[in-house]
């Protein structure tokens, strides 16, 4: 069934899809506030506010917010990234007026204990050292800040510690009041669901919400840049970017072409050529991830000390090649990943109501499954190859993490991409 939307007066939107057969509902609110909206000083606050969510309402304490969705067998659970923060629940068909209670509760009527403040930080604070113990995720981290430095888009999700140990009650629920209106947020639902019957109750847990002006993000500029750590590890973790398209732009699947040519699988290039006929990485891939105005067509590589400069070099003369001779067999392979990925996608009420929201916050509507794969086909060979030249030319940012003497550096990486 088609998905159906609808707008309350104070701008809080509900959009929901009917999955015939199914007997369970995935339901939660996306706010369209994550790390990217944050000042300096409040970098993390996003995240820890998702934390704080848990912990306590002014009607359930974090025990009976677990114990009301487990009791009936259900689930609930929360993320930020660097552009929402989502409140979700997945429970039997039933259940669905108690996990949007619930939610409502957690979203509208947060305590902010100033006991459960203290557990919770000090919970965020071994996340953020079990991040920083991770060479393959904190890379990435370092990445980005060098993609767009001194830019909210830039900075960690987690926070830098000394911000995480300053939050207190006040900054958690100043950044509510200036995120968290009713027209920053949609309710999404897929499953089991009826669509006249959220919205009754969306009607009246959040039709009350008095409406408000939004605080749009900063605008990001990709900068590029180079960040190396030399460390004693086992390997060398190595993560290249190039600017790429936002998902605002028509391009932005020509992209996502080229990286899964380039990098999306066992048959890819990269996978090929540098792990199965060189032997220099046991992982490595490419993608190409979109935000609202920029995105990024991204590297990674775990290899060793001895061999990351043949791998980084070999690296950038893939891509090069690759914007002159990709295929139309290897065009045609990586299409069909992803447009089976979309549909195997759409096979979980989950990863539908995920959809239904990024969906509506992205253009205020859901495109059809239609629109999306024609926009899939429209990507001509040579758009696709012209794209792979302009990455080429595009500037660059590189992050290596461990014995990396050996890594060339960013410039000499570039001089290549270009010859």
């Amino acid at each position: 069934m088609s998905p159906k939307l609808e707008t309350l007066p104070n701008g809080f939107r509900i959009v929901t899809e009917t999955m015939p057969g199914l007997g369970s509902a995935a339901i939660g609110v996306w706010v369209l506030a994550g790390g990217r909206h944050e000042t300096a000083p409040q970098n993390g606050i996003a995240h820890f506010l998702e934390h704080m969510a848990f912990k306590g309402t002014e009607t359930r304490s974090a025990v009976q917010i677990a114990e009301e969705i487990e009791d009936v067998g259900g689930y609930i659970n929360a993320y930020t990234s660097r552009e929402v923060t989502a409140y979700y629940a997945r429970v039997l068909k039933d259940d669905l007026p108690l996990a949007m209670d619930v939610i409502a509760d957690i979203l509208l009527n947060p305590v902010f204990d100033a006991n459960e403040i203290e557990i919770e930080r000090g919970v965020i604070l071994q996340e953020i050292g079990q991040a920083l113990d991770t060479p393959d995720d904190v890379v990435f981290d370092w990445l980005q800040e060098r993609c767009y430095a001194n830019q909210p888009l830039g900075r960690t999700i987690l926070g830098a510690e000394e911000r995480v140990r300053s939050f207190d009650r006040e900054d958690l629920a100043g950044f509510v009041n200036e995120h968290y209106g009713p027209g920053q947020m949609i309710l999404s639902a897929a499953g089991a669901v009826d669509h006249d019957e959220v919205v009754r109750l969306a009607e009246r847990l959040f039709g009350g919400l008095a409406g408000r002006d939004d605080s749009p993000a900063p605008q990001a500029t990709f900068t590029g840049g180079e960040r190396r750590v030399i460390k004693p590890l086992e390997q060398v973790h190595f993560a290249f970017a190039m600017p790429s398209p936002g998902y605002m732009a028509e391009d932005v699947y020509t992209a996502q072409i080229f990286a899964t040519a380039l990098g999306g699988g066992m048959s890819s290039r990269l996978f090929q050529e540098l792990r199965e006929r060189r032997g220099l990485c046991y992982s490595v891939f490419a993608q190409a991830s979109a935000y609202a105005e920029t995105g990024l067509t991204t590297i990674y590589a775990g290899t060793s000390a001895e061999q990351i400069g043949d791998l980084s070099q070999l690296m950038a003369d893939e891509v090069a090649r690759a914007g002159r001779d990709l295929s139309m067999s290897e065009i045609e392979r990586a299409r069909a990943q992803l447009k089976a990925g979309l549909v195997m996608g759409l096979e979980s009420p989950s990863s539908r109501a995920e959809r239904l929201a990024r969906m509506i916050g992205i253009w205020n509507r859901v495109p059809a499954i239609e629109e999306t794969v024609a926009r899939i086909e429209a990507a001509s060979l040579d758009d696709i190859r012209d794209f792979g030249r302009s990455l080429c030319r595009s500037g660059a940012a590189l992050a290596v993490y461990g014995p990396a003497d050996a890594a060339p550096d960013l410039e000499s990486l570039q001089e290549r991409l270009a010859a």
